[in-house]
């Protein structure tokens, strides 16, 4: 499965190399390029309106910022990631993908103050299993990238988990969205550096210089024990995302309104983001040139930003259906 194989490529926010790799082995089709920040562009030629549609190839990750004298490994974060997520998870790092596991001192040694209070992320690092400083800089240098080590399984009722959903989820509806034909100019973009900054949207954006763009995304899901349900955010289940606003962008209204009504006519289950948090390419695509009408459809993924999160492959298909039939509606029609 296409979505399987992406979110096994360890690509963190600066380090995409095997994401980028992977996908322009798989582009059915189109003129390729990649430009200097990494992004691949896919342009399907045509003679309507230019239309961008992105996804993120970047995932949340780490890097290396040093060595202890026992062997140990010192970390930074590569995008949003939450201390409590992180000790005891299972980590590879750098091009050797050398394994280790986020540690910190064992609760039997904690004092009782220490045990109440989140543990900063200073007192963390990662075992790689050297002996010593030397052993560990055998292995891995000073900027090596690293990521979660989550393997995709399938289980329950169509759900999915895996690291890195987001936004491999994006990756693989725009390799299948590809496939189709369009009357609209078509770019398909695979961004980098999203987790840290929309960055490589921007540039992309500025160089396109779309008339209207679609992000496609993995965006936050919160329907779990304990939350009210004004709280959940989105729900497993209850089909693609659209969000109206968040922190970097506000979708355009009539653009909005027109993928309410596709997919209400297609009979595509369809859900809005009930929260402004968070932010996607969107941000950074809306501000580029003179300004570009955007909108974004997501899947709802438990856990973000974690070692795994959780799907469901009924709300992938929903995305992937309702792009493709907005893609198409677009086709003729004015915004």
């Amino acid at each position: 499965m296409l979505l399987k194989e992406l979110c096994s490529l360890c690509a963190p926010s600066g380090w995409e190399d095997e994401a980028r790799k992977f996908i322009l082995e798989n582009i059915p089709a189109g003129e390729v390029t990649v430009d200097t920040m990494g992004n691949v562009i896919v342009h399907k030629k045509g003679k309507g309106k230019k239309i961008m549609v992105a996804a993120h190839m970047d995932e949340v990750g780490f890097i290396v910022s040093g060595f202890t004298d026992e062997g140990f490994v010192r970390f930074k974060t590569v995008g949003g990631i939450l201390t409590t997520v992180l000790v005891s998870k299972k980590v590879v790092l750098g091009e050797k993908k050398v394994p280790g596991i986020i540690s910190a001192k064992a609760v039997h040694l904690q004092k009782r103050d220490e045990r109440e209070k989140l543990i900063p992320m200073s007192e963390l690092y990662i075992d790689i299993g050297a002996k010593n400083k030397e052993e560990a800089q055998k292995l891995l240098d000073l900027g090596d990238y690293g990521t979660f080590d989550g393997e995709y399984t399938e289980f329950g009722d169509g759900l999915v988990k895996s690291k890195a959903l987001d936004d491999r989820v994006g990756c693989a509806v725009l390799l299948e969205l590809m496939r189709n034909e369009y009357k609209n100019d078509m770019y398909f973009v695979f961004t980098v550096q999203e987790e840290v900054g929309l960055r490589g949207a921007m540039i992309a954006a500025n160089r396109i210089r779309p008339d209207l763009a679609l992000v496609i995304e993995g965006t936050t899901c919160s329907d779990v024990y304990g939350t009210k349900p004004h709280e959940t955010v989105t729900n497993i289940g209850g089909g693609a995302v659209m969000t109206a606003m968040d922190r970097a962008a506000v979708s355009d209204r009539e653009y909005f309104e027109l993928i309410k009504a596709v997919a209400a006519r297609e009979n595509i289950p369809l859900q809005i983001k009930r929260t402004s948090m968070g932010g996607t390419d969107a941000g950074s695509i809306q501000r580029s040139g003179g300004g570009t009408k955007t909108a974004v459809l997501a899947v709802p993924c438990r856990y973000i930003h974690s070692p795994v999160s959780v799907m469901s492959k009924k709300d992938f298909d929903s995305v992937g259906r309702l792009a493709a039939a907005v893609l198409k509606e677009l086709e003729g029609r004015e915004l």
